[in-house]
């Protein structure tokens, strides 16, 4: 196996219905890993996995709400009992609402997408530590520049995401030593239907920017993918962006980004 395969290894890709979510589950079967599509809506992941099968890999749809731990555990459970192993775990079920600012946000929508991005993380993350420990397995958070800076109307979205980069850092702390590679990677502003929400709330900045400076969603997956093979095995753990041009040679992304 060369340093740039995955032949042989399974990963599950939660959030895996659209977006950046499908782009990573077809850049890793690309690579040969067999794919546990994770994501609440059947229909998207259903077609996913009959694409990807239709093209020579291994995948399979599970249904399932990334804030209910019973039901991550037991989606889990099932990509293990179905491929044998579980190798990679790719962190990207998420969401943007509520935007607005704070006094105007809707508590319960609020609490809900702390539930989705940062409890969401945790509960796939604690299903799945003993089936990594046992491969020295990748865990691969999807962060974002809102996890180190606030942005107006983005009270939720800022404050999960910088949840999950505190629990990426305590992920490394506690397993690092025992073989587990932990990265959080922001991929910058994707072309996906995130985007739109954005757009249409005008709140910040990020909402006008050029809809043609939009990054296509294959790029951070062609990283993310990257990240799970062995070539990376001395990429330090922690917090990495798309802007990293170390990274994207790395990666062999060709993307280069203003200053």
């Amino acid at each position: 196996m060369s340093t740039q395969d995955l032949a042989g290894t399974t990963a599950l890709v939660m959030g895996a219905s659209a977006g950046i979510g499908a782009a990573v589950a077809e850049a890793l079967a690309a690579r040969g890993a067999a794919i546990g599509l994770v994501a609440r809506r059947r229909k998207p992941i259903e077609a996913l996995a009959a694409r990807l099968r239709a093209g020579g890999a291994q995948a399979v749809p599970l249904v399932c709400d990334v804030a209910d731990h019973a039901a991550v555990a037991a989606t889990v459970q099932a990509a293990v009992d179905h491929f044998g192993r579980l190798d990679h775990l790719i962190n990207n079920a998420g969401v943007i609402q509520p935007i607005g600012r704070l006094h105007e946000t809707d508590p319960a929508q609020w609490a809900q997408a702390v539930q989705i991005n940062l409890t969401g993380v945790f509960n796939a993350c604690h299903a799945a530590l003993p089936h990594l420990l046992a491969r020295g397995g990748t865990i691969v958070n999807v962060s974002s520049g809102a996890a180190h800076r606030p942005l107006e109307g983005w009270s939720a979205y800022c404050s999960s995401k910088a949840g999950v980069a505190m629990l990426t850092r305590a992920l490394m702390l506690e397993y690092g030593a025992e073989g587990l590679r932990v990265y959080g990677f922001a991929p910058g502003t994707v072309r996906t239907a995130m985007q739109v929400a954005i757009r249409a709330s005008g709140i910040n900045p990020v909402s006008r920017l050029d809809p043609e400076s939009l990054i296509p969603a294959a790029a951070p997956a062609q990283i993310i993918a990257w990240l799970c093979t062995p070539d990376a095995a001395d990429f330090p753990s922690g917090e990495h962006s798309i802007r990293d041009a170390a990274l994207r040679a790395r990666a062999a992304l060709q993307m280069e980004f203003a200053d």
